[in-house]
């Protein structure tokens, strides 16, 4: 408590960073500053001054301000004890409520985190506002994960009863096959034993009567019967039925299971775009326009008909093909840093455009505009006016910078871009009617050791 009211908490914070100091260090001009914040911003300095008075430090390593470290531990110290002994959660910097969320750091601030230099700048959004949209989020994604596996069971329910029924169905045919040849063999017994009755009779008659009747009573023991053998296949065949079960399911879910090698993500569309992904890949779509999506402005959100992928690629080399549903439309691929509020100068790609609206003279419909950071644009030819539907091929060959464009319906190579990429690049979209990923096909491999 003493700390707390001898020391205003201005005189406990660090002038850089303007947080409670961590590990302070005490310069020559006695100013002092939190260790890392001092080291941080000599980095960018050519010599080793303070940051408030700028006067020159005179040791690198300047020496620790230990009665200073007491008192912010105790200070805070204090603090953590207000705060767990009282029913709201404080801030263990400030001892305020938290009471916003801070949309760039993801965490929980308060007011006096707001206006200070480590969050002045981010968006920050009442805590109660948050909790309820990472909750609809979560409850959202948990319906949709839900369904997925719903129909994921019921593909596998489905495929049981289809088995069961198919071992149900030789177990009926081959009981059938048994039934007739023990009701062939029953005949044929029957048949001997009368036999044998009229010939035991013959034997009891008179010496007279059996001779005359020897000639007929040995056609009788004139049996052509065939020897018995074992029936082939009236066994139930176990290996048709389990034989590489597992796998012979799984090749056949593929079937409807499909793979898309680009998922967009739903966290960078804009709050008109109707962003819906499900198992089945072909329906990861996007379409512009549609009904207000309530969604948080979170810093990874993009303007108007934007919208990228969820993977970026730093090597290898990746396509991914896309179905437009518009005239006007833009693929390509972005940095994990471009301008979230207007990216049209950061991105690699191709638009589809009316050619009116440009400087191109040729007399075509709608051009590909060739777009890229600090590079003219291209324009080049549409050779197709009346097509309903575009579907393109991006392919990003990340090791030798190269980006290609491809026409899938006419097998056409549009234009290819080569750039120096850094960093993560994304795939990125822009699209007014609606857009689609493709499925990519997929296939199973087994190993042959010859």
């Amino acid at each position: 408590m003493a700390c707390e009211s001898t020391l205003p908490e201005e005189d406990l914070s660090c002038p850089v960073c303007c947080d409670i100091f961590k590990d302070p260090v005490l310069l020559s001009c006695s100013h002092s500053f939190c260790k890392a914040c001092l080291q941080e911003f000599w980095k960018e300095k050519e010599w080793q001054e303070c940051p408030v008075c700028r006067r020159r430090s005179s040791r690198s390593e300047p020496p620790n301000n230990r009665a200073l470290k007491n008192l912010c531990e105790a200070f805070l110290q204090e603090r953590r004890q207000r705060a767990s002994a009282g029913s709201a959660v404080l801030c263990s910097l400030h001892g305020e409520k938290l009471k916003l969320f801070c949309l760039e750091h993801k965490q929980p601030i308060c007011v006096v985190c707001r206006d200070s230099r480590k969050h002045k700048k981010h968006d920050c959004i009442p805590i109660d506002e948050a909790v309820q949209d990472l909750k609809s989020q979560a409850k959202d994604t948990e319906k949709t994960i839900k369904e997925d596996f719903e129909r994921v069971h019921q593909f596998l329910r489905e495929e049981e009863e289809a088995k069961i029924a198919a071992l149900r169905e030789e177990e009926e045919q081959k009981s059938q096959t048994m039934k007739v040849k023990i009701e062939e063999m029953s005949g044929q017994i029957s048949s001997l034993s009368d036999k044998i009755k009229a010939i035991e009779k013959e034997l009891e008659a008179e010496d007279i009567s059996f001779l005359q009747n020897y000639n007929a009573t040995m056609k009788r023991t004139q049996c052509p019967l065939p020897d018995p053998v074992r029936v082939s296949g009236a066994l139930i065949d176990v290996a048709k039925h389990l034989g590489n079960l597992m796998f012979r399911i799984w090749e056949k879910m593929k079937e409807i299971v499909q793979y898309t090698p680009v998922v967009l993500d739903p966290n960078t569309v804009h709050s008109k775009v109707l962003c819906s992904m499900t198992w089945m890949g072909y329906d990861d779509c996007f379409v512009w326009g549609g009904e207000f999506q309530e969604r948080p402005d979170n810093p990874e959100r993009l303007a108007q008909g934007w919208a990228m992928g969820s993977e970026g690629f730093t090597s290898g080399t990746h396509s991914w093909d896309i179905e437009i549903d518009d005239e006007y439309w833009f693929a390509g691929v972005a940095t994990e840093s471009v301008n979230r509020s207007d990216p049209r100068d950061e991105v690699w790609g191709v638009s589809h455009v009316d050619s009116f609206n440009t400087d191109y003279k040729e007399d075509f419909d709608y051009v590909y505009k060739v777009s890229c950071p600090n590079t003219e644009t291209i324009y080049l030819p549409v050779r197709h006016n009346s097509r309903v539907k575009d579907r393109i091929r991006v392919q990003l060959d990340r090791d030798r910078g190269e980006l290609s464009f491809y026409d899938i319906d006419n097998d056409t190579h549009i234009h290819t871009r080569t750039h120096a990429f850094t960093g993560r690049i994304f795939p990125f979209f822009s699209v007014r009617d609606g857009l689609r990923i493709l499925p990519a096909r997929a296939s199973i491999t087994v190993e042959q050791h010859i």
